[in-house]
């Protein structure tokens, strides 16, 4: 009981601090770990395992729209980087360079990829020359450096890993569809797999993508009141096309420039799934993500049949689902805490006396909610709890952001709202670069997105009483 006191101690309260109580769940759920290169951070299995499920669910929804995998070199020649001003010139804070090879100097620097827009559009202008090669749309699963000065596991290192779509397509029509469709599918994914529910929308200028026309994005609302960025998808136009050369020839024999879109989402949403669904005992992960999706733990398992009906049982149930026995010696205490620590998402405990009465009991882990259930259908039970515990956890999630989603009518119900309440704002803006860059110097709050689905909360922006000309969700941000 000391032990499993001390595991339970190990996590900071959310209540009393919430970046630490981030911290220690990394941690303490065994995530992630600290690598010898500051900002940096090595994924341990079971956080590697997250990513894996990610990575699995997303390739699979992407392929059946049509999406191809490729992969890229790890570094950009300087002069690559050079080609598009806006691009390059939005990632330079954040560029690692290679300037020696072996033991001799290189003539060129070379970059270490941030993102891979050069590299696609260098390869475009090679391989396509007519219609008939168009659509181009591919991705690549990969590892991006960027040298952040601050950094915190899976929101923010240094080198992290991504997936980033790359299309070229014939005209502008086709490039926006597809920037929609992809943002569409990172939404979707989000809300059925995740259990996160997302506000969809339109970045302003200033908080676009370097480079593109328009970038889209999706925001959550953490636990905490801040909104993270999950996930964005870009319409480039032919601004990369015209600074590359990228050209086909059409059907009526003229040259056209290719208009192309890019996006991406990365471990970060890891962070979220940690900030939107965990609590004071440590993960609590969606099922349809958790890399382990029931634990099996026997109760005095020394008795004779207890470890072989645990054994029956995980065997029946590994049919469908992904199954673990913890026939490790530590008390059982100890190995609930772990299982909640761990997020998941449902044990079973099987003793003695439930094997003569031929049941188990399931606890959830979002709830602790327990149910007794007969052995003869104790698949079907566990399918139904599981499916159960999804559905509860997104409405739960939703839940939480729209009873944090404020409207602000005027600059004194802004500041009031940050002042005394977390979560979104909901606000008209006048559509002035200068406007919001003030508004973020005042209260660090920045524009999330304009959402598609917009609102008339009044006539006049809430910060300089212009003429407003749309709705915006604002917030403070990871």
């Amino acid at each position: 009981m000391a032990n499993e006191k001390k595991l339970v101690e190990a996590i900071t309260s959310m209540d009393e601090d919430f970046a630490q109580w981030y911290t220690d769940v990394v941690k303490k759920a065994e995530l992630t770990d600290y690598s010898s290169v500051r900002g940096c951070m090595i994924l341990r299995p079971a956080g590697y395992a997250i990513w894996e499920n990610i990575q699995k669910e997303l390739d699979r929804r992407f392929k059946e729209i049509g999406v191809e995998n490729v992969y890229m070199p790890l570094f950009i020649p300087e002069s690559l980087l050079q080609k598009e001003k806006d691009h390059v010139e939005g990632f330079a804070p954040e560029v690692a360079w290679v300037t020696q090879g072996g033991l001799d100097p290189l003539p060129e620097r070379l970059c270490v990829r941030p993102t891979s827009e050069t590299l696609f559009c260098d390869l475009y202008s090679n391989i396509i020359h007519s219609y008939r090669d168009l659509p181009k749309v591919y991705n690549q699963w990969c590892s991006v450096v960027r040298w952040e000065k601050t950094t915190r596991p899976f929101l923010r290192s240094m080198e992290f890993l991504w997936q980033e779509g790359h299309t070229a397509h014939a005209t502008a029509e086709e490039a926006e569809e597809r920037t929609i469709q992809m943002l569409n599918v990172y939404a979707d994914f989000c809300e059925q797999v995740l259990a996160i529910p997302m506000i969809k929308g339109r970045k302003t200028d200033k908080e676009k993508f370097a480079g593109a026309e328009a970038t889209y994005t999706i925001e959550a609302l953490m636990h905490d009141g801040k909104a993270l960025q999950s996930g964005t998808s870009h319409n480039f136009g032919d601004g990369f096309a015209k600074a590359f050369g990228v050209q086909y020839t059409d059907a009526n024999n003229k040259l056209q420039y290719v208009h192309q879109t890019s996006w991406g989402m990365s471990t970060r949403i890891i962070g979220a799934i940690i900030m939107v669904h965990g609590d004071d005992s440590g993960l609590v992960l969606p099922p349809r993500i958790a890399p382990t999706q029931v634990m099996i733990i026997p109760i005095n398992q020394k008795k004779e049949g207890v470890l072989e009906k645990a054994q029956e049982i995980k065997a029946a149930l590994s049919e469908k689902f992904t199954v673990k026995l913890d026939d490790s010696n530590k008390n059982p205490g100890w190995k609930f805490s772990e299982q909640e620590m761990r997020g998941i998402p449902v044990r079973i405990e099987i003793g003695p006396k439930d094997i003569e009465a031929g049941q188990a009991v399931i606890v959830r882990r979002d709830n602790r909610e327990k149910t007794v259930v007969s052995l003869d259908n104790i698949t079907e039970a566990v399918g139904e709890i599981l499916e159960k515990m999804q559905a509860d956890m997104l409405a739960k999630a939703t839940a939480h952001r729209d009873a944090n989603t404020h409207e602000a009518h005027n600059w004194e119900e802004f500041t009031d709202i940050l002042t005394r309440k977390q979560g979104f704002i909901k606000a008209m803006w006048c559509g002035d670069r200068a406007c919001e860059e003030a508004i973020k110097d005042e209260t660090g709050a920045t524009t999330r997105c304009m959402p598609f689905e917009q609102e008339h909360l009044s006539d006049v922006c809430v910060h300089c009483g212009k003429p407003a000309k749309t709705m915006v969700y604002f917030g403070k941000a990871y």
